[in-house]
C-alpha cells in the first residue's frame, strides 16, 4: 500500500484535478484498488466523480466516532472509491488539536491498507494540524506547480513543512501544472525541469468539472490524458523505489 498526497500551500494550482485523474489512472491503468480521500472542505474531488456526501460527518472519521469504511462511497469506476469531504472539515484542525494524536491520519490510512492498495489524499492548501498529519502519513508527496514565482515559493514551504513534521523525508515529485507552452515563462520552466511530469492547460482539463469525469474517459488521446498518464507512470516508479 502507498499513500500519495497531492499537496500545495497555494490554492488554484490544479491540485484537485490532478488528484482525481491520478486516482482514476491508478485504479484503471494499474488495476489497483484505490481510495481518493478528499480532505479539502470544498469537496472538489468527490464532485469530479459525481459523489456528494449524504451527511456532514467527514470530521467524525478522525475522532473515531465514525468508521472510515462507513463514509466511503464507490464511484462508477471499478476499483475506485471516494471518501468525500463536507462542511464538517472546517473544524478538523480543532479536532486534531483536541485529540492530540500526531499520527491519527497515518493510523487511519494503515487501517484502510487492508482494503486499498493506493490511497490518494487531496489536501487543503493550508499549513496547520492537517498538513502536519499529511506529512507524517504520506509515502509520496506530489506538488503541483504552475510556472510562476509564487508556485516556487509555495514549493519551498512544502519542503519546510516536511522537515518540520516528518521524521523521515517522503519523496517529493513536483508537477508542472496548467502549462501553456505559448508563454515564455512556461517554456523556460519546462526547459529547466525536463524530467518533471507536465499537465497542460487545456479545455479537456476544464471539461472534467463539467462532465464530472476524468480526462481519460472522454478524451483518452488528448495531451492532457497523456500528461496524467506520464504522472501516473512517474509515481509508480517512485513507489517501486520505496
Amino acid at each position: 500500500m502507498a499513500v500519495i498526497a497531492i499537496y500545495s500551500a497555494k490554492g488554484g494550482v490544479g491540485k484537485t484535478t490532478i488528484a482525481a485523474n491520478l486516482a482514476w489512472c491508478l485504479a484503471t491503468i494499474s488495476c489497483r484498488k484505490t481510495l481518493l480521500w478528499d480532505l479539502d472542505v470544498a469537496g472538489g474531488a468527490g464532485f469530479l466523480f459525481g459523489v456528494e456526501p449524504k451527511k456532514a460527518r467527514a470530521r467524525s472519521v478522525f475522532s473515531r466516532d465514525l468508521k472510515a469504511r462507513e463514509a466511503i462511497v464507490p464511484t462508477a469506476y471499478d476499483r475506485l472509491s471516494v471518501l468525500p469531504a463536507d462542511e464538517s472539515l472546517r473544524e478538523l484542525d480543532n479536532v486534531l488539536a483536541r485529540i492530540g494524536k500526531r499520527k491519527q491520519l497515518a493510523k487511519l490510512t494503515q487501517d484502510l491498507a487492508k482494503k486499498y492498495e493506493r490511497i490518494v489524499l487531496d489536501c487543503p492548501p493550508a499549513l496547520g494540524q492537517i498538513s502536519a498529519q499529511v506529512m507524517r502519513a504520506a509515502d509520496l508527496i506530489i506538488v503541483p506547480m504552475p510556472p510562476s514565482p509564487l508556485s516556487a515559493r509555495a514549493f519551498d514551504l512544502v519542503v519546510k513543512e516536511i522537515k518540520l513534521h516528518a521524521k523521515r523525508h517522503p519523496p517529493i515529485l513536483p508537477v508542472l501544472s496548467m502549462v501553456d507552452m505559448r508563454r515564455n515563462l512556461h517554456r523556460a520552466a519546462r526547459e529547466e525541469n525536463p524530467d518533471w511530469p507536465v499537465i497542460p492547460q487545456s479545455s479537456a482539463v476544464e471539461q472534467c468539472a463539467v462532465r464530472r469525469q476524468p480526462v481519460g474517459e472522454f478524451a483518452p488521446g488528448s495531451p492532457s490524458a497523456r500528461g496524467f498518464s506520464q504522472l501516473w507512470a512517474a509515481i509508480e516508479r517512485k513507489i517501486a523505489q520505496l
